[in-house]
């Protein structure tokens, strides 16, 4: 999902795991929050990601790094 350094990856990995479950207790009508789609918090979240990487200069060290072709 997203082409950044490993720790950026890990967390956008997390944090995409507990948006599926806040919608996943949403559906279970355990937890009813702020009646959002999921399209909609999804585009928030690669927003946010992106934001981020944006900003971590081990992911612009990984993406201006050339990839190697065999």
């Amino acid at each position: 999902m997203f082409h950044g350094c490993d720790k950026c990856n890990k967390l956008g990995a997390l944090l995409l795991l507990l948006l599926g479950v806040v919608f996943v207790l949403q559906d279970l009508a355990v937890w009813n929050f702020w009646n959002i789609s999921w399209y909609s918090a999804v585009f928030i979240l690669m927003g946010v990601a992106h934001l981020g990487m944006g900003h971590c200069p081990e992911c612009k060290d990984v993406q201006s790094t050339p990839v190697k072709k065999k």
